[in-house]
């Protein structure tokens, strides 16, 4: 999505973000924000930005000395001694490696010239037709393991476009997406063999603190999560920011049910009303109008104060709020939280500085609506799927 007139707050966040990834280039964080590459290069050349170079690769190591090449051949050379002292006992290593089968059957095809492979098959307990089969189909087997290799690269690659958060089902949809017809399960055997996974949510932190004098609004939502077009449901939600030496920013939300879209955001030093009422007003401006639209929150202090009531007024939404001590009432919101923050973090306690975590949360927050695939747009981004459905304005979201 593209504006011809964006915040100066937004262009300068922009040129931050550039200047704090050495490694990203003008196009990948352009895509990640959803502006125009040039756009973001014109906003680096008049910041006058630098960021410092990558590291120098690693110098090759050396080669081995001609005695370390001779120590090498000598201890092979006793290896292969110690191995034809006995069939059984050799055989014995290749059956501790998983398929019992298929070691007999290397196993014969590794020693046949030696004892022969009548003999081996014999011994080991498996039909002489069986290991030709094997063998025969070999060159079949050594394609396919040439064709995961090269699928490893590219999720690999995929891997580090998204953070390394992507797990089998948006690695899946980004492949198919890119014109590989590739199978589920397919990937998901070849993420196992690379050791990779998807992040995985923990428990997440109360920020709830309601008021128990505070007004109360009706409950608007009841579970229902869902809406079948865009600006007509949102829910909102405060999560933290940990910072180190124990310090904490804030994070309110504003997101859309139809889409998934965030609407709206804001971030603090503090959790007061006007933190709230700032993440509602950027909602506004991405809509243009909220008016007949429900917000839904908890009963933090916030949502319920005169002020937050009042903007919500001014706005044309009604408000709409959970039962109290009812965190399945609000669930959406903060699973956008918890995703928000181990996708982030990725395992880390904290952000080493606030501005480090506004960055991170910068950039996030923009991909998440312009490149991040959810599984219940079927795996597209919330622009994405607001620019094929076509049942809402185009401005992009900004934050105070």
């Amino acid at each position: 999505m593209v504006m011809k007139n964006y915040p100066p707050q937004f262009k300068a966040d922009a040129v931050a973000l550039y200047e704090s990834r050495p490694e990203a280039t003008i196009r990948s964080v352009a895509a990640d924000l959803g502006i125009n590459p040039e756009t973001l290069r014109n906003w680096v050349r008049e910041a006058g930005a630098s960021r410092p170079r990558g590291r120098r690769a690693q110098a090759p190591a050396e080669p081995p000395t001609r005695l370390e090449a001779e120590n090498a051949a000598l201890r092979q050379k006793v290896r292969e001694l110690e191995e034809e002292r006995e069939i059984p006992r050799k055989a014995a290593k290749y059956f501790g490696r998983g398929d019992a089968l298929v070691n007999r059957f290397q196993f014969v095809a590794d020693h046949h010239r030696r004892y022969g492979v009548k003999r081996l098959c014999s011994i080991l307990g498996i039909a002489r037709s069986s290991f030709y089969y094997w063998r025969a189909t070999a060159a079949d087997r050594a394609a396919r393991q040439a064709a995961d290799a090269v699928l490893a690269t590219r999720i690999r690659a995929m891997r580090r476009e998204s953070d390394g958060t992507y797990g089998v089902p948006r690695t899946t949809a980004e492949l198919r997406e890119a014109g590989s017809r590739v199978n589920r399960k397919r990937i998901a055997r070849v993420m196992r063999s690379i050791d990779l996974a998807g992040v995985r949510l923990r428990r997440r932190h109360r920020t709830t603190i309601p008021h128990p004098a505070a007004a109360k609004a009706p409950d608007l939502i009841c579970r229902d999560f869902t809406a079948t077009e865009t600006n007509t449901k949102y829910v909102g939600d405060i999560t933290y920011l940990p910072i180190d030496a124990g310090k904490f920013l804030y994070l309110a939300t504003v997101i859309d049910l139809a889409s998934r879209r965030l609407a709206g955001w804001a971030i603090a030093d503090h959790m007061r009303t006007d933190l709230v009422i700032d993440a509602l007003t950027a909602a506004e401006r991405t809509r243009g109008s909220l008016a007949g639209a429900v917000m839904h929150t908890d009963h933090g202090a916030q949502y319920t104060s005169r002020a937050f009531a009042d903007a919500c007024l001014r706005a044309g939404a009604r408000q709409s709020m959970s039962a109290v001590g009812s965190p399945a009432d609000n669930t959406l919101a903060e699973s956008f939280n918890a995703t928000f923050k181990h996708e982030t973090l990725q395992g880390r306690k904290h952000w080493s500085s606030e501005r480090e975590a506004r960055l991170d949360a910068f950039r996030w927050l923009n991909r998440y609506n312009n490149r991040r695939r959810h599984s219940r747009l079927g795996h597209r981004s919330p622009i994405t799927y607001e620019t094929a459905t076509r049942t809402t304005p185009t401005t992009p979201t900004t934050a105070t």
